[in-house]
């Protein structure tokens, strides 16, 4: 019966479901993320290259070939923290499960901002 008790406290942390994060609150400059992506201006040819990816070709491969971004190799982007990138597409990078380029987990639909459509993949957590 004591830990029905307990469960009045959880105001503070917002719980639920044994979830623990050692995570500082978002706006903490530790949270970072190792991001790939794929940067198409027009939607047609982003969503070409989404159909090479759903046929399996490598993530790095496909950005080389279809990404008018200045990160053409490979899409890599290196570590970015939370409020350096736009928007729609950190909220699409934080919410990605981290994987790799030959089993990529990336954003579909391609997600749009200002710059073009994206899509996105992300290698690492921190």
């Amino acid at each position: 019966m004591p830990p029905k008790g307990k469960g009045s406290k959880g105001g503070k942390g917002g719980g639920g479901g044994g979830a623990e994060k050692p995570v500082p609150a978002p706006k903490g400059g530790g949270s970072a993320v190792k991001v790939r992506h794929i940067l198409c201006e027009k939607q047609g040819r982003a969503l070409e290259a989404l159909e090479k990816l759903k046929a399996g070709a490598r993530f790095s491969e496909v950005a080389s070939q279809y990404s008018e971004d200045k990160a053409r190799q490979g899409g890599d982007l290196g570590w970015m923290t939370r409020g350096s990138m736009v928007g729609p597409f950190q909220e699409a990078a934080f919410a990605l499960a981290v994987s790799s380029v030959d089993k990529p987990v990336y954003t579909d639909p391609p997600i749009r901002t200002k710059f073009g459509y994206h899509i996105i993949m992300v290698e690492g957590r921190k």
